[in-house]
């Protein structure tokens, strides 16, 4: 059930302006000319427009047009002229475009900031003199209504009246609101609020509040008062209820889920079905088993007496067959890469090695080696441990990014063209014989970004590294011939993450144009542009299954996307800063999120749902990562605290006490799931990272 609610533009369609449709038909126009007839024919089906409007179009105006915007044609005085003649004439549309704009922020031609001043003032009354039972809830209300009142007297210029008027409503909002607040304080002039992405996202989506029944109709009740026909027409434009039945929700459920610019997530929102279940591991067994010997005679009269060979032992580690998980993709949902023997080789190492994990619980805690990382004049910006916890790798704001070797073994480059021509291709160890022991060194260095470098991910196959920069750019490198392989560009501004997909070939990047893109490595072109975040998309991860993607914005929300359709299937609100870090855990239900909030949440990937919000670190939580057993949670920050948390009791209370999307769980006593903290000296954490066998590895930056 929601409120009825007109458009947001007041229900009328805006005519699109006379220059830029001009400007159309005359591209159309030249389309024509140069007998493109494929992409005049989609371009006019894309913008409604009939081809008997080009015949109102001259030659004179095409090529009027096109000095103007592309400076061609003509002598250089007659460019002049024509450019200063159009230029007069866009300035006067963008400026009676502006007038428009702002007077649609009005609403009111008889625009009186006295009354809308009082009408709110009404509003607070009501709000607190309601019932204790739908304070908290009716109390939503005050934060969307106060900004869409500030717009208003601002678009009507009385700048300092719209200040005064925040500043005197302000301390009646939650402390997570004030960032926001401080943010259109520094608008100065009506038209700023034009350019400000903030006001854009409030004016083209609704804010959401989630609220009672009983709480929505003692709200309707009372803004059908006709002194209060001002808030009800904003409530009508620019807010959206979603309803439940049931008791309203008490003060701390009512802020678990508060803090986004737009409000809550629309139940709708998380309606998709999502498969976050495991796909199949592969079969080793074919892999192992030796193909059988041809079948000798048993009767041979010359060797009555020769025993009977023995059928060869299976493996039981390999015989174990993975169970279909009912809430897993198809496995060819997502067209994925097949498996070279070398890769099946690399998976078999692997797995044997997590017979010998160490079962971790609250009375068996992993142990943690921590790296320092010393003497970086240009400080590190982030690391990344190797999936077979070999290799480490730091970006630096000098634009470098450095590896070293964790182990004894050194780093070793690929032999020359000659002596690989030499070797024995057939030959089982031919990855070893194709590297020069010579070259071998225990730190390797790349070059090549322009700008401090934000995140290295390593491929699965660890053959590939992968590094993001503020110069736009992400560049693959190769761990054989220690060198850039592939510059990949699309993001228009900087690119705070970068991850591979745990099945290797896709990687999902997230830049500050608002945007999360997916990519092929074999391709320099984006497969997927993820587009929804209202500010810069700081952290991205691949769930585990490699058919998803979840991003973390400075809108403080948190999606999730399908890689194969680009839809947004998941939006979770809940944080009340910048999401600075993700982690999905081990079965791939539950993703934990970070952010400069201070809190940790952990979501349901089912229906969207918050488990909880886990309270104790005093900083920027900038790295979270789950046990390979997905027991325990590990979170680290910028507070140079790593707390380690019950991840197995977290999830068994939340099965046992299964909870409404439209109630979440208080938020827990801190020290219910907490195991240990561990402080580090004076280093804060960048990267946290499990080994196979679960010992838990730190990378930290020292402060001088």
């Amino acid at each position: 059930m929601s409120l009825d609610i007109t458009n947001v533009n007041g229900g009328h369609e805006i005519a699109p302006p006379t220059q830029n449709k001009k400007e159309l038909l005359c591209l159309l126009k030249l389309l024509k000319k140069y007998h493109l007839k494929g992409t005049e024919e989609q371009l006019c089906q894309e913008a409604n427009v009939s081809s008997a409007e080009l015949s109102g179009i001259c030659e004179g105006e095409v090529k009027a047009v096109l000095s103007a915007v592309l400076s061609l044609g003509g002598s250089e005085h007659e460019r002049t002229q024509t450019h200063g003649s159009y230029g007069a004439e866009s300035k006067a549309a963008t400026e009676a475009n502006a007038a428009e704009a702002l007077a649609k922020f009005i609403g009111d031609d008889d625009f009186d900031a006295q009354q809308y001043e009082q009408a709110y003032e009404e509003l607070r009354t009501f709000v607190e003199e309601s019932l204790d039972i739908y304070k908290h809830e009716l109390s939503m209300v005050l934060y969307p209504i106060l900004v869409q009142i500030y717009f208003k007297m601002l678009a009507s210029g009385q700048v300092d009246k719209a200040r005064a008027f925040i500043e005197k409503y302000k301390s009646d909002l939650d402390g997570y609101y004030i960032e926001g607040l401080f943010n259109l304080l520094l608008i100065s002039k009506p038209e700023e609020l034009l350019d400000n992405d903030l006001v854009a996202a409030m004016e083209t989506d609704k804010f959401v509040i989630r609220m009672s029944r009983d709480a929505h109709s003692l709200f309707k009740r009372h803004i059908q008062d006709r002194r209060q026909e001002l808030v009800a027409d904003i409530v009508a434009k620019y807010l959206h209820f979603d309803t439940y039945e049931g008791m309203a929700r008490n003060k701390l459920q009512c802020v678990a889920t508060a803090g986004s610019h737009t409000g809550d997530a629309k139940r709708q929102d998380n309606k998709i079905r999502v498969y976050y279940g495991l796909l199949k591991e592969v079969d080793f067994q074919t892999l192992t088993t030796p193909a059988p010997a041809p079948e000798e005679e048993d009767d041979d009269p010359d060797a009555p007496d020769r025993p009977k060979k023995k059928k060869p032992k299976k493996d039981p580690l390999l015989s174990k067959k993975s169970k279909s998980d009912p809430n897993a993709p198809a496995i060819d949902r997502i067209p994925l890469p097949e498996l070279k023997d070398t890769d099946k080789l690399l998976k078999l190492k692997a797995l044997r090695e997590s017979t010998k994990r160490l079962p971790l619980n609250k009375d068996q805690l992993p142990s943690a080696v921590f790296y320092t990382v010393l003497n970086s004049m240009q400080g590190v910006t982030c690391a990344e441990i190797s999936d077979d916890s070999t290799m480490l790798a730091c970006g630096f704001g000098d634009s470098t990014v450095r590896i070293w070797s964790l182990t004894p073994a050194k780093l070793r480059a690929l032999k020359d063209a000659d002596a690989l021509r030499e070797l024995d291709k057939e030959s089982a160890d031919i990855n070893a014989r194709m590297l020069d022991e010579r070259s071998g060194e225990m730190t390797r260095s790349f070059l090549g970004h322009t700008g401090p470098v934000y995140r290295c991910a390593f491929a699965p196959e660890m053959n590939l590294l992968l590094s993001c920069s503020e110069d736009t750019t992400i560049r693959l490198w190769s761990l054989l011939t220690w060198s850039c392989v592939v510059t990949y560009r699309g993001h228009l501004y900087p690119v705070w993450d970068v991850r591979f997909a745990p099945h290797g070939y896709y990687f999902v990047s997230c830049s500050y144009d608002k945007t999360a893109r997916l990519w092929a490595t074999d391709s320099n072109q984006a497969l997927r542009v993820f587009v929804g975040h209202l500010s810069d998309v700081d952290c991205v991860q691949f769930h585990p299954n490699s058919n998803y993607v979840a991003t973390g914005s400075s809108d403080r929300t948190v999606r999730l996307w399908d890689v194969l359709t680009g839809q947004s299937v998941r939006l979770m609100t809940g944080h009340k800063g910048t999401v600075s870090s993700l982690a999905f855990s081990a079965c791939g239900r539950y993703l934990a999120s970070g952010a400069v909030d201070h809190n940790i949440i952990v979501w349901d990937l089912s229906n969207g749902s918050l488990v909880t919000t886990l309270l104790r670190h005093t900083s920027t939580v900038s790295t979270i990562t789950f046990s390979r057993d997905g027991t325990l949670l590990a979170a680290a920050g910028l507070d140079n605290n790593l707390t380690l948390w019950d991840f197995h009791k977290l999830t068994d209370d939340y099965l046992s006490n299964q909870i409404t999307v439209s109630h979440h769980q208080d938020e827990n006593d801190e020290d219910v799931y907490l195991l240990r903290t561990f402080p580090s000296k004076n280093s804060p954490f960048v990267a946290l990272h499990f080994t196979r066998r679960n010992l838990l590895m730190c990378v930290g930056l020292f402060k001088s």
